[in-house]
């Protein structure tokens, strides 16, 4: 299977609100664990979901369009990391 169907697939299984657990996802899919971390990664870097811990979630429109933003626009006053946003420090 191509890795952007493998990542379609697993994207459509996280639920619309709360989140799911890797090893529910995992399962739900049958695929094994480290391939669908590897998915995840893919998904995280693609500003697609987040992952606290074991738990993944999908980004609403508009988090991932501030996570775009704030990744790709080297004049922000702020980052966001974590899910946290915070103040540039001068040497970033």
């Amino acid at each position: 299977m191509r890795e952007e169907d493998l990542d379609w697939a697993i994207y459509h299984l996280i639920p619309e609100t709360g989140g799911i657990a890797v090893g529910d996802l995992a399962a739900a899919t049958g695929f094994e664990p480290g391939v669908v971390t590897a998915s995840l990664e893919r998904l995280k870097r693609y500003l697609l979901v987040r992952q606290a811990g074991e738990t993944v979630r999908l980004l609403s429109i508009q988090e991932s369009l501030i996570e775009c933003q704030c990744r790709y626009t080297n004049d922000m006053p702020f980052v966001i990391e974590n899910g946290v946003i915070r103040a540039k420090r001068s040497e970033e």
